[in-house]
């Protein structure tokens, strides 16, 4: 027996991470729920939240938080607030809610072998293990990183009041629009040849350190192992990982008086074009921009230590705990265990917390591209794309279907969160077919369910986090 369909609201929108404590008041976001013939709601439509920040982006400016933020309940638009992020999921900070405002967390405990899986259920209790999000960047993100689940523990232990969550956070960001991020240390032989052609760089950085640093990478310019860490020459990685850990510990341990010093030096240098031979190259406007943003911020010299990864619509990055990064540019979906968990040390106005977070870091380096995901097709779909990073906490879809097309989605073995966020379609399961109304509307689906999307007459584009258990041979 076919049931009518109820509504849910996924959580409100955000700002970035680097600005909890100027969090605006919630904005509610909807999940909608569909029952079919089986028992249990398959295909809930939610209400996320958003939260607005000047680390996000304007409408104007093609914000996509801003875009799928303006149709939620009781959200109080504005076109000319940058909106920085949009949260899916039942982690405290910005729960989502169903339409009649029951918190999803709370629905999903009513049923929660039934909604989530007894799988799931058993190993993660009523809640979601991953933390859905969309994110428009139009300010650079903090220095930052997050920790594996024992710091996260003590930490949240000894600091509860700034890491509140005793979880780790690997994370992936996928990109909707061009994206831009540092993301993990180049390889050290280009930081070695950032420090002889950038002389501000290395006067922050020290001339014992950068001549130590220099010696060590050039006497062993030859081997991979200076290239990437992942290079099987194990004892000389690890030679090379103290290097450089000792080299950005001076960095971000640098006085505020000698960084302001060589960032003005270096800033000049580069409007005067002084700078035009010299390695910055195509990195010259990225300077200039994040001076803008972030005045003689030491953060400003992470340019030449940390890869700058370019991301097209539909490339993705995955980047595991303890690891350094910073988003710059773009609008992504991104997904992580769910933890609101960041170490700050640069690029931001908030809580640095420096010591710890040159002290987590596994100091893994190599080229940019080694951050890519290699997507594959999901099982047997025509037009649905899956990311499966290396942990158990979530895997998403992309699903691109041109006008007329559909795929089919075979039952997943754990429970989901599908956002709409492009084009008009149906969601369908069983006897039951939603068409979405608006671009940003969220689906919370079942464990079990199949699922088809189908295009009407336009491109419809959705991503779909969900978390699954293999079946037990």
């Amino acid at each position: 027996m076919a049931h009518k369909p109820c509504h849910a609201k996924p959580s409100q929108a955000r700002a970035s991470d680097d600005d909890d404590d100027e969090r605006p008041a919630p904005t509610k976001t909807t999940i909608d729920q569909a029952r079919d013939t089986y028992p249990r709601p398959e295909i809930p439509n939610g209400q996320p939240n958003s939260r607005a920040h000047p680390s996000g982006s304007i409408w104007k400016d093609g914000s996509k938080v801003a875009e799928y933020s303006k149709h939620l309940p009781d959200f109080q638009y504005d076109e000319n607030k940058p909106y920085a992020e949009l949260w899916m999921g039942t982690h405290t900070s910005l729960p989502s809610k169903l339409m009649d405002g029951k918190l999803l967390s709370d629905h999903l405990s009513s049923d929660p072998a039934q909604l989530l899986g007894k799988q799931i259920s058993d190993q993660y209790g009523s809640r979601l293990p991953f933390l859905f999000k969309v994110l428009a960047i139009g300010k650079a993100l903090s220095i930052q990183a997050h920790p594996d689940r024992q710091l996260a523990i003590k930490l949240h232990r000894e600091r509860p009041d700034v890491y509140k969550d005793d979880n780790h956070k690997p994370e992936m960001a996928i990109a909707i629009t061009p994206f831009s991020g540092f993301c993990g240390f180049r390889p050290l032989n280009q930081i070695s040849k950032y420090l002889e052609d950038v002389p501000e760089f290395a006067a922050v950085i020290g001339e014992e350190t950068t001549n130590r640093f220099l010696e060590i990478i050039t006497s062993d310019s030859s081997q991979p192992s200076v290239a990437s860490s992942t290079s099987t020459d194990q004892a000389s990685v690890k030679k090379h990982q103290a290097v450089l850990k000792e080299l950005f510990e001076k960095l971000m341990n640098a006085s505020t008086e000698s960084v302001t010093e060589q960032v003005q030096k270096l800033i000049k240098r580069i409007e005067s074009g002084g700078g035009r031979d010299k390695p910055f190259g195509s990195d010259e406007e990225l300077l200039l921009r994040l001076n803008d943003q972030f005045p003689d911020d030491v953060g400003i010299f992470c340019a030449f230590v940390l890869n700058v990864v370019q991301l097209e619509p539909g490339q993705a990055a995955f980047l595991q705990a303890d690891e350094p990064h910073a988003y710059l540019t773009g609008d992504i979906v991104e997904c992580m265990a769910s933890s609101d968990n960041v170490v700050r040390a640069g690029l931001t106005p908030k809580l640095r917390d420096v010591p710890t977070l040159t002290e987590m870091l596994t100091y893994s380096y190599g080229p940019s591209a080694s951050q890519l995901m290699k997507p594959t097709l999901f099982k047997s779909c025509q037009h649905t794309t899956l990311y499966d990073p290396p942990i158990e906490e979530f895997s998403v879809l992309l699903t691109k279907l041109s006008p007329g097309e559909q795929d089919q989605h075979p039952p997943i073995n754990g429970p989901s969160i599908l956002i709409v966020t492009q084009g008009s379609g149906t969601i369908s399961t069983g006897g039951q077919e939603i068409a979405p109304k608006h671009e940003g509307q969220v689906y919370f689906i079942a464990a079990g369910t199949p699922v088809q999307i189908s295009a009407k007459e336009s491109t419809f584009v959705t991503y779909r986090a969900f978390v699954e258990v293999a079946d037990q041979a």
